[in-house]
């Protein structure tokens, strides 16, 4: 930590001693869903966790960056761009009010709309974001009725600092209409995020910003550049339209394509995928920087921006320390802000009350981490829904599981935890031709599956779309196309959520609402089987040189007789 704030120090030095060179701290948070709560990093070390602090070590972190600003050669900048709440019990408990007040406490300039803000209904979520003492932000939200953007947020704001005009416009990913429940969105239309960009960048240079910095729900590829070769080769600027997405392809642009196609962006803070890049991805055609960092309030990220003091523009960037722009927020390293951490310990003790409560045991560690689809988590939740309901095939989406389960005792916030979204369990009757086409669905293009139970499914890459299952059992017994199965999921995906369109086919009278929370059956389970335990398994498997077996090439044929 010392070696940290030696070099922001000498950084101060060399701002006043370079005349010409204004620097702009930067700091950043995003898909922080929750966490300003003090919580152990078991995905760092199952074994022995190091304390993640919390918004009470960001505070420390932000008033000690704040220190350096003299508002004559140096700002600074407190931006958040989306998800903010919805995950920890102390964000998802009070709708977002906490996360907001925290936010306040520590004086946000700016914090753009994420996708999981319309976790709750849009007029619970205009009560949680009008607490907020600085500005909301969303270019791309078009409320139906009216024709224009939301009254809840701003396409745009100014901000000068060291007289320089900095805009920030804010932008939400098109998929939030993939991601939300019909109802919390109605009314809602999240138009393509690439023309209201441009629409704006416009305005905000006409009206003379010198730096303009777009705070955007929307991130980088997990490996930005063998993503950038493969959209662009040869470094040649041009739109993706023209060859192979995003028109093609059922989600919207993120933040590398926009920072390739569209002109006059300097800085571009991004998220929703919670990936950090520990050095800004910049585009080598328009020199836009792209950052971003990873989720649960984990870290803050600080970008130091030098500016040309003469020509009012970008000349390059610094990082605090370690050549790393995203800063962990350990709690042994960053101590927590005494004032600030009482205020959120109060907060967080009201809004987890009874969440300690030890409701059985795990045999295992129940981790995230495994092959393919697959892990231990996953295929335990899955075969509670299975087994709870009576289904022969249950499935989830791979991004609904979001944490581990020590092994070892198991309380009802470990649970909360892992499914921290209220999403019900739901039941419904579809023909094997139907199931099949779910699970063709979640492996064409570049999806990676589903976490599912009481199947055993392989399927190959170098198949075509719609045809790459090459072995389906269900029960252990092969697949029948005419076959009546009952299948088990969330209201989520029944939705149509997460590209699973097709289940908005199913008939009402086909579906059963057990109006059962997910989340209290898994706690009901793990309380009358523990210890619980799990495995990987044959149940999901990639081979991408597997022949069709001979009983499903038989199905299949017969489906094409007929």
């Amino acid at each position: 930590m010392k070696n940290r704030f030696l070099i922001l120090l000498l950084l101060a030095v060399f701002s006043v001693c370079g005349a010409e060179t204004l620097l702009i701290d930067i700091m950043f948070t995003n898909d922080i869903h929750g966490g300003i709560d003090v919580y152990p990093a078991t995905y760092m070390n199952p074994d022995f966790p190091p304390m993640i602090g919390g918004g009470a070590s960001a505070a420390t972190y932000i008033q000690s960056v704040r220190k350096l600003t003299d508002n004559k050669s140096r700002a600074n900048l407190l931006l958040d761009a989306g998800d903010f709440f919805q995950g920890h019990p102390v964000g998802t408990v009070t709708n977002g009010k906490a996360i907001i007040e925290y936010m306040n406490m520590v004086a946000y300039d700016a914090l753009a709309i994420g996708n999981h803000e319309y976790d709750i209904k849009e007029d619970t979520l205009k009560v949680t974001l009008a607490l907020a003492e600085f500005p909301i932000l969303s270019c791309n939200i078009i409320d139906t009725t009216s024709g224009k953007l939301i009254n809840y947020a701003l396409p745009y704001i100014f901000i000068e600092k060291l007289g320089l005009k900095i805009a920030i416009i804010g932008l939400t990913t098109t998929d939030t209409e993939k991601m939300s429940f019909p109802e919390n969105i109605a009314g809602l239309d999240f138009i393509p995020a690439k023309p209201a960009l441009e629409k704006y960048i416009e305005i905000v240079r006409d009206e003379g910003a010198d730096i303009v910095i777009v705070l955007g729900h929307m991130g980088l590829p997990y490996y930005p550049e063998k993503a950038y070769q493969r959209r662009y080769p040869g470094n040649v600027r041009q739109n993706l339209e023209s060859n192979f997405g995003p028109a093609g392809r059922p989600w919207g642009y993120d933040a590398q394509e926009l920072a390739h196609e569209v002109e006059g962006i300097d800085i571009f803070i991004g998220g929703h995928i919670h990936k950090g890049v520990h050095r800004p991805w910049v585009d080598p055609i328009t020199h836009t920087m792209v950052v971003q960092g990873y989720a649960m309030g984990s870290n803050v990220g600080h970008l130091i921006v030098e500016i040309d003091k003469e020509t009012k523009s970008v000349a390059g960037w610094r990082s605090p320390a370690d050549d790393s722009i995203l800063i962990t927020m350990f709690q042994e390293e960053h101590i927590p802000h005494p004032e600030i951490g009482s205020k959120l310990w109060v907060m967080q003790t009201e809004a987890e009350k009874g969440m300690n409560t030890v409701i059985g045991h795990a045999k295992v560690f129940l981790s995230r981490l495994g092959s393919g689809a697959q892990n231990v988590i996953g295929n335990l939740i899955c075969d509670i829904m299975l087994e709870s309901t009576g289904a022969d095939f249950s499935f989830l989406n791979l991004g609904g599981i979001r944490d581990d389960i020590p092994q070892g005792a198991i309380t009802y916030r470990d649970v909360f935890d892992v499914l921290p979204f209220d999403n019900q369990i739901v039941l419904f009757e579809a023909s094997g031709t139907f199931l099949k086409q779910i699970i063709e669905k979640r492996v064409e293009y570049s999806r990676h599956g589903l976490r599912v139970s009481g199947v055993e499914v392989v399927f190959s890459k170098e198949r075509e779309n719609n045809d790459r299952v090459t072995k389906l059992l269900i029960g252990g017994k092969p697949w029948r196309a005419d076959a009546t199965y009952k299948i088990a999921t969330s209201d989520f995906l029944m939705e149509g959520n997460a590209g699973l369109t097709l289940l908005t086919k199913v008939e009402e009278k086909d579906i059963i609402r057990l109006e059962n929370s997910m989340r209290d059956t898994v706690v009901e389970y793990i309380r009358h089987n523990s210890p619980v335990s799990s495995q990987i398994d044959k149940r999901w498997k990639r081979d991408d040189n597997a022949p069709l077996t001979p009983e499903l090439k038989s199905e299949l044929e017969k489906i094409k007789g007929n």
